[in-house]
This record gives C-alpha cells, structure tokens and sequence, in this order.
C-alpha cells in the first residue's frame, strides 16, 4: 500500500516510502549498537543494499528507539541508483542525479515560505526533564572500532540562533556522547555554528541549542547548502514543500524545531566548557586513532521524542553514503552556479562520488570556446581560479574538463576521456594557494589543486573529428536493436 503522505514532508513518511519501494530491510534480531550496528550499515554503504532498520538494539527501551541506517546511500538496483536521494525531495525514485541536483537549485531560487509556529506536535509525545534519562545508557552506536565514542548525531540537524534573533542557523554537525545528560559537539572554524556560537562567547551567555533528528528529509540538505543570504533553511523547506514547515517550541529555550522530529534533545552549547571530540571515521575513509580535538560541551536540559522513535545514522568511510551523495549532489550544483555566474563556457558539473567525491567532471561548451577563440591553457586558468576561488572548491583537488561527448555522470566515461586525452603536464594547470578543506587528508599539502584538459586538439578548432569503437556508436540503429532483442534468449543476463 503506498504512504498516505509523502516522502518529503516528515522523516517517518520518508521510512514508509522506502519500505513501500521495498527499500528497506527490517531486522528484528537482537543487534548490539556496540559496533555491531556500524558494521552492518557500513557494509550496506559499501554494497549499495537496502536500507536498514533496527528494530531490536541492546539497551533499546520499548519504543525509543530504532535506527535507520543509510538514509541517503545509494540503492542496488541501476534504474533507481539515486533513488533514496530522490525520496528526500518528494521526487520519483528513477530520478538521475543531474534531475536530483536541478530540483534542489531550482527550489533555493523560489521564494521561501517562512515556518509556521504550531503549539506541538508529534514530537512532544514524550518529555524528558533533566535528571528522567541519561543518555550514556541509550543504544547510541560506536559506529568504528577507533572512534572517540559512541556517536549520536550524525544525520539529525543542529539549530542555534544568534543573540539578537536575527538569524537561525541549520546545520549538520557530529556529536559525541559525553554524559549522562551532555554531548561533545564537532563546533570548528569557520563554520555558520561557530560563527553563531562566537556571537554568543562576546555576550558572556551560553548558547541556546537544539539537536532534531528525523526532521523532514529536505531539512537535511537544506543544512548542507549555502542558501540564499535572505533564506533560511525553514524558509527553503516551505518552498520545497509547497506550504509552511511546522516548527514548535523547545521546553526549556525558545529555539523552535521541526514539530514532525523524532527526536530533539535541547539546552544550551557551553561557551567556556570544552571536552575531547573524535576521532571519528571520515568521508574520505580515514580514521586516525587518538587524534581528538576540543569541542564544546553540550548540555541537554531535556529530551522529547515520539512514539516508536527512529535515529537515522550515517556511518562514513569507504563509498558510498551520505556524505559522498549529499555532498556530491550539492557541491556539484554549487560550482556549476558559480560558472555560470563567472560566464563560463560551462555545460555541467558533475562530482565523481568514486574518488571519494575529491574529483569533479566539468563538461565544457566547445562550441563557445571556439567562438572565445580559447586555447587549452586559457580554458584551464579561467575554470580553474573561477571554480578554485570559491567555498563549494575547497574539497575537491582535481578538475577534469571534458568535451560534449563524455557522459560526466558515469566515471568510466570521464575515465576514458582522462587517460586518453589529457597529456601528463602539457594539458595540466595547477593552482597554489587555494582553500583546501579541513577534514581531506590533504589538507597539509602545499602541491595545490589542479585543472585536466580531456579535450582533444581538434575540439579547439573545428569540433569532433572522430568516432567512438563502442557499442552505441560504432553500429546501426537496426542492428543494436536487434542484439538488445534478443540478447536474454542468447543465454546472456539481462540486458542493463
């Protein structure tokens, strides 16, 4: 039967969509959150399965609380390889990753609808005061053998406002357990929560804060976008819904979160109160044991929670899973923004999740650069200090310029067109200096960034001059019909 709401306007329709699309496996047998739990879910992310959910942890409490893991990793089968991506957005689950990515800018272009403020809602259920739960018994997952801690916040969305009320700040932010009633929350410079966090520090208060886990799926990419100066991300999820997002007020401050939460835990994030965060498995599949940092110290005045609460969890490493999609689908369409408003001769961008979303496939408009009158090395300086300058950049260290006929989206495309068309040195541009991102593992090296021209010569002067000797271009339309046909009744497997 197909879910009465859909997927986009509250996390539990986003889990009854996934089990309608039969994008969820449900395991009821006793699983212990104490790795066990990560294991499973980081192998999920290695073999692009379904979804899981948790329904029997250790330490669990009846009704509080299941774990969905995986929430935006990708889906086995081909057609729908993005499908659950899609389902944040309330989009078909066949939808490609450029339709994916064109609907989210397409949504931050439209007025935002500002969230309307209701008495409660689902997530009032349950409250929990200060002294009625201690969170270091809860089946929080230590998701890495080598981790910090048990971490548990990994896909809800941090919610803090500067002091004056003027801007609410989204985010989506690791936090660690701490104790029976704190977190350690990865707080770090120069992000939008450190910024509020820093207004605060010079008023001498601490920070009024929240954690939602389970919002509505758009609050997640939402939290993971540079939005608009004059939208914030309640406003971006009302467009993207069509109507206002429901917020209710927490307990304890006035920071309003999402009234659909399965989840919140809300007080206030201390402005002199440090303690040791991480290390923690990261997107680029490195962990390195004993490396910890100070962070602030969260301390939770009081918990709420709905009936038969669900913790989504992501668990980073080897690809592919949220932080490869979620940030490959945003940070694609973040810089394909920027050459456009740079006049670039610029088509498409497209991230390649294979290198652990560190490349990133630029398709070039030969035909305007043949106009411009570019030469490769002008091509390569103009895309790259336009691309390089700007924030989405700072995590991706190699541009790969290729021509009209290379799908970007699939790498072993993108891989043709850079190992046969990009000469070693003579079609390379390298830039020093440029914003490198804190978490890459290069974040230390001096050797810079660099821009790979895949065009061939003639694409500089008169166009495609060649043919491909593959299967879509090297036989009639009568003849691949007919081996597609019959290709089944051939004894091979089906035709992908």
């Amino acid at each position: 039967m197909a879910p009465s709401e859909p997927p986009h306007s509250s996390f539990r329709a986003f889990v009854e969509t996934l089990r309608s699309d039969g994008d969820i496996i449900e395991i009821d047998r006793s699983i212990d959150p104490h790795l066990e739990c990560g294991a499973i879910i980081r192998k999920v992310c290695e073999t692009n399965d379904k979804a899981p959910l948790f329904t029997n942890l250790k330490n669990a409490k009846s009704g509080f609380f299941d774990i969905l893991g995986a929430p935006g990793s990708l889906r086995p089968k081909p057609q729908e390889r993005f499908g659950r991506l899609a389902r944040h957005l309330g989009m078909p689950a066949t939808s490609s990753l450029r339709q994916i990515s064109e609907e989210l800018l397409k949504d931050a272009e439209k007025e935002g609808i500002e969230p309307k403020k209701v008495a409660t809602g689902p997530r009032k259920e349950h409250v929990l005061k200060k002294g009625e739960f201690d969170i270091t018994q809860w089946a929080a997952p230590l998701l890495h053998q080598d981790d910090g801690g048990k971490y548990l916040q990994t896909y809800g969305i941090n919610i803090a406002t500067t002091p004056d009320g003027s801007w609410t700040n989204w985010s989506v932010n690791r936090a660690q357990v701490h104790g029976k009633d704190s977190l350690v929350v990865y707080v770090a410079e120069p992000q939008h929560i450190w910024q509020v966090h820093e207004m605060w520090k010079k008023e001498g208060k601490d920070m009024p804060f929240a954690i939602a886990f389970g919002v509505p799926p758009p609050a997640v990419l939402a939290s993971s976008m540079a939005l608009p100066e004059n939208m914030s991300e309640g406003a971006f999820i009302g467009a993207q819904l069509g109507s206002p997002l429901e917020v209710v007020k927490c307990e304890t401050n006035d920071i309003l979160v999402p009234a659909t939460s399965e989840i919140v835990l809300e007080g206030v994030l201390s402005i002199t109160e440090t303690a040791p965060e991480g290390p923690f498995g990261e997107m680029h599949n490195y962990l390195y044991p004993g490396e910890t940092h100070e962070r602030p110290v969260f301390h939770v005045h009081a918990v709420t929670h709905r009936d038969n609460a669900i913790l989504p969890v992501s668990n980073c490493g080897r690809i592919t899973d949220e932080t490869h999609t979620i940030f490959g689908l945003i940070k694609g369409g973040e810089m394909r923004q920027i050459a456009k408003r740079r006049g670039l001769p610029v088509l498409d961008i497209a991230v390649c999740l294979e290198t652990q979303t560190t490349w990133a496939a630029v398709s070039i408009d030969t035909a305007r650069v043949r106009e411009l009158g570019w030469n490769s090395e002008k091509l390569r300086e103009e895309v790259g200090e336009a691309i390089y300058s700007e924030k989405p950049a700072a995590p991706f260290h190699r541009l790969i310029l290729c021509g009209p006929d290379i799908d970007i989206y699939d790498f072993q495309d993108v891989m043709f067109a850079y190992s046969t068309r990009c000469r070693p040195s003579a079609d390379e541009t390298v830039f020093k200096g440029k914003r490198a991102f804190v978490k890459s593992p290069l974040r230390d090296d001096s050797s810079g960034k660099v821009v790979d021209d895949a065009l061939l010569p003639a694409e500089y002067t008169h166009g495609q001059n060649w043919k491909r000797a593959d299967f879509n271009e090297s036989f009639p339309e009568s003849v691949k019909e007919k081996v597609k046909s019959e290709w089944e009744s051939m004894g091979f497997k089906k035709w992908s």
